[in-house]
């Protein structure tokens, strides 16, 4: 059978007993594997594997010894509780061994995981999962997780108290990172909150998710959005004396800007503009680049952005400039364009 959407995601996390067999496939092979072993902890616990009630079968071992599947599906363990037979990047060609072993499945028996990559339509391993009456078939898509697994994510790292506004900037980054990353993005925001009874919040979410521009290169940025003329040379000698260069530099403020100008231009509004960018802007960060795109505006944006592109003209030029000079200079006239 095959089983998709929300279904899909409430197996992974409480598998149905007395089911013969799981296979999951996909293009990309992280979201399978974590899928996988989501399945698989919810089924053998965490102790499973210690007390031999998961038994992993590569693919080539399959191709060797065809019955092997059966036999470990069959074998009655020392411990009590759900046993797991797990097989690795099966593909068609073992079709035929875990087929013979579907059909002889009896209650009391392990459950077949099977993984497989991207699969066709007239795939025969697919088909057979597909056709059985008491085993699934799951294909795992390129999409973000929705807000229902994100939910369960949260849960199961320890976090229940989590704010609406918290749980939005969590679904805008589920849409920006792959999903080992954001996985690991919410083990750390666990492991900031742990004992802390309050609930999350956007400024938690925003402390632990990775930055896309260094903190230092953000506060002359900022000081250039905000009219903080005055500021901006002193930070430039910060950063000159921390070895920042003035490439990494003009790339940033491009971002920066760029970011801005999409969202003084969004139809709906620059708030809306914000939250569609890639990667998302989270917390106070969002709030103060708020601030600067309503405060620009559109035209003197499309300005900055002159002004930064010929600047970088200037540094991949012949020019004999100072580097980081050419690039303060395109800093201070930016800043003065909030006056």
């Amino acid at each position: 059978m095959k089983l998709n959407g929300p279904a899909a995601a409430r197996f992974f996390a409480q598998p149905e007993p007395g089911r013969a067999g799981l296979l999951i496939h996909g293009a990309d092979a992280m979201r399978v594997a974590l899928k996988r072993q989501e399945v698989i902890a919810a089924l053998v616990g965490p102790e499973g594997e210690a007390e031999m009630r998961l038994v992993r079968l590569p693919a080539s071992d399959v191709r060797k010894e065809g019955a092997r599947v059966l036999d470990e599906m069959k074998a009655q363990g020392f411990f009590p509780g759900p046993r797991v037979v797990f097989v690795e990047d099966a593909g068609d060609g073992l079709a035929a061994p875990i087929g013979a072993a579907l059909a002889d499945w009896h209650p009391g028996d392990a459950m077949l995981v099977v993984t497989g990559g991207l699969l066709s339509r007239s795939s025969a391993l697919k088909k057979l999962f597909e056709d059985h009456k008491n085993a699934y078939a799951a294909a795992i898509y390129d999409d973000p997780p929705g807000r229902e697994e994100i939910e369960a994510m949260l849960s199961r790292a320890g976090l229940k108290q989590v704010g609406p506004a918290a749980m939005t900037d969590l679904t805008a980054l589920a849409r920006a990172l792959d999903p080992g990353d954001f996985r690991q993005t919410v083990e750390k925001i666990a492991l900031y909150k742990w004992q802390d009874p309050t609930p999350l919040t956007p400024e938690d979410v925003a402390a632990m998710a990775p930055q896309s521009i260094e903190a230092e290169v953000d506060d002359v940025l900022n000081a250039a959005a905000e009219g903080q003329t005055a500021r901006v040379g002193a930070l430039m000698r910060r950063l000159e004396g921390q070895g920042v260069g003035a490439v990494t530099l003009c790339i940033g403020a491009m971002r920066h800007f760029r970011s801005l100008h999409a969202a003084a231009s969004h139809p709906s509004g620059p708030a809306e503009g914000l939250a569609r960018l890639k990667p998302p802007v989270f917390g106070p960060r969002r709030d103060r680049m708020l601030r600067q795109a309503q405060a620009m505006g559109t035209f003197r944006l499309e300005q900055a952005l002159s002004v930064l592109t010929e600047t970088d003209l200037t540094l991949r030029s012949t020019s004999r400039a100072p580097a980081m000079a050419v690039v303060e200079r395109a800093l201070i006239r930016l800043s003065m364009m909030r006056r």
